[in-house]
């Protein structure tokens, strides 16, 4: 058996589970595993970022994409800092995720050496913390065991994150240890009696409503939900940023469960007697701040289906708890016998009319048509493309009035963080090209822009081509909506000077272009598809169109008339 140093076994074990790609910024704490990749260049691609905090989100975005550990390499002490913000984007997201912290050296522990910080206390995992399992390799032959259990620690249950700690003279180590094989996530199924019991409260049932969302989809699942929604008719709506778990197209389709919430559909879920959550955890974003569903005992008869056992009753005492996997829930469900009739097809079809009827824009002041920019997106993306996004305003625009066929075509199709983070949408978009080469679309604001607008550099150095369009109000537009309503004309830390994006992204390498009327759009979206480059199309929006709903100044006046 050959020997070699630890920071190139690191490298094969990833190989052998199944990266393909590893983002990061280089750090002198792990040198050797760097020289690792070097080894492996021609099986695993080490994408070089601009900040750790980009790299995080990278790494968690093609977690989400592949449903296997996104991985991240950063140093320790601020590399790790920086890179957290993605680490609790997967915690909250549910993504797998493995972070890998070069650190200082084991001689030097418990020293306050430079930039040594307790990355257990730091990540800590629990249901408030940020990973699932952190864990430091001190002795070289056992990288195989951590960097096994981390893919299983990550991709079982809840799927999230883990972070392994990489002393800096560990890994410069020889060792003789071989790579464990390749880890897959066990499916947990649905226990038979429940399905019963869940056939028993459907027939039982007059406004029945499925919830679907969470980590742990498959196209196979997507597809096995549709047949089991089909069967019993019912009205699906997905849960907050889970957008494309459920075809946005389908008739049984009753929207999305989230910010910005269609009113008649908030309305519908409290009118429900009988919820069917499929995945999500119902956090505060899906039940609008806990108000839809009573907390803990929900008004309304609760079935939750979810893959950790310890989400079950947690937060809502469900009336019947079910713990399994997103494909053998749904692959049960799809099986589970429906009458030739059932009492509520006139619910379910109110519900689909309900959100047809929401696609229909209100008037809104200044020279650029939001939904009709949407409507050129939904004409000319490719049905495969990847939209991501951020989070403020802005995003609303594409959750609203952009349609997703996603995971039930046997794809993804969209990256947004459930955690609320700004900045994420650059990364995703790029590294969702840079793994899957599909088309990848941006929807950003000027302030989530410049979380991570240097990332753009990455795109540029690896080939990486997406498409970003910004809007540009000049103000953090979500906190400035909020501070009307709370402290209207009190203008206070949302204003913002802004660079010229258009020039900016330029400088970086991608075409730039600014648009100030609706009418420029289309064939500047068609150019950007059609160039080999990425392309920034900067939209000048009115600061009055703060909503998808309503303008800054009636929310003032509504406000003052309180």
């Amino acid at each position: 058996m050959t020997q070699q140093i630890a920071g190139h076994l690191l490298v094969e074990c990833l190989i052998e589970q199944g990266a393909t790609h590893a983002f990061g910024v280089p750090g002198e704490s792990y040198l050797a595993a760097l020289d690792g990749f070097h080894k492996y260049a021609d099986r695993i691609r080490f994408i070089i970022n601009r900040q750790e905090g980009g790299a995080a989100y990278m790494a968690e975005a093609h977690g989400k994409l592949s449903g296997r550990p996104g991985i991240c390499f950063v140093t320790r002490g601020p590399g790790a800092t920086n890179a957290s913000i993605g680490v609790h984007t997967a915690f909250q997201d549910s993504t797998p995720m493995i972070l890998f912290v070069g650190d200082v050296a084991s001689d030097q522990r418990d020293r306050e050496a430079f930039q040594e910080v307790d990355y257990c206390s730091f990540f800590g995992p629990s249901t408030k913390g940020m990973a699932k399992r952190v864990e430091r390799i001190d002795e070289a032959e056992r990288i195989p065991e951590y960097v096994a259990r981390a893919f299983a620690t990550a991709m079982n249950g809840r799927p999230g994150p883990v972070v392994l700690v990489l002393p800096e003279d560990m890994l410069t180590k020889t060792v003789l240890a071989r790579p464990l094989p390749r880890v897959e996530p066990i499916e947990a199924w649905s226990d038979p009696g429940s399905l019963r019991t869940l056939r028993e409260m459907l027939l039982a049932s007059s406004k029945p409503f499925v919830i679907a969302g969470g980590g742990g989809w498959t196209p196979q699942a997507a597809q096995a939900l549709q047949r089991f929604a089909e069967n019993w008719k019912l009205p699906v709506g997905n849960a907050f940023r889970f957008q494309d778990t459920f075809d946005n197209h389908h008739p049984l389709y009753a929207g999305d469960v989230g910010i910005g919430l269609n009113p008649k559909l908030a309305a519908r879920v409290k009118e429900s007697d009988l919820i069917i959550a499929i995945g999500p955890r119902l956090g505060e974003m899906t039940t609008s701040g806990y108000t839809l569903l009573q907390v803990p005992k929900p008004k309304q008869k609760l079935v939750h289906i979810h893959a950790s056992a310890e989400e079950l009753n947690r937060v809502y005492q469900a009336d019947l708890a079910i713990n399994a996997t997103m494909n053998a829930a749904a692959r049960s469900l799809e099986v589970l016998t429906a009458p030739p009739t059932v009492a509520w097809e006139a619910w379910t079809a109110s519900a689909n009319a309900d959100y047809e009827a929401n696609l229909v824009p209100q008037p809104l002041p200044g020279e650029i048509d939001m939904p009709a920019i949407v409507g050129v997106l939904k004409k000319h993306l490719p049905a495969d493309a990847v939209l991501t996004n951020g989070a403020g305003n802005f995003a609303s625009w594409v959750h609203r009035f952009f349609k997703h066929h996603g995971l039930v075509k046997g794809l993804k199709t969209q990256l947004a963080p459930t955690v609320g983070s700004m900045g994420y949408g650059v990364p995703a978009g790029i590294a969702a090209n840079i793994v899957s080469g599909r088309t990848a679309f941006t929807i950003a604001g000027d302030g989530d822009f410049l979380m991570n607008g240097q990332e753009l550099a990455t795109a540029v150095q690896h080939g990486a081509k997406s498409i970003i369009v910004l809007l540009n109000n000049g103000m953090y537009g979500t906190i400035r909506m909020h501070q009307e309503r709370e402290y209207p004309t009190h203008v206070s830390g949302s204003n913002l000077s802004n660079p010229d994006f258009a020039g900016l992204a330029r400088a970086y390498g991608y075409a730039g272009v600014r648009i100030t009327r609706t009418a420029e759009f289309e064939p500047e979206l068609i150019a950007a598809l059609e160039r080999k480059q990425g392309t920034l199309i900067e939209v000048m929006l009115d600061p009055e169109v703060i909503t998808t709903r309503g303008t800054l100044s009636a929310i003032t006046q509504g406000a003052l008339k309180k």
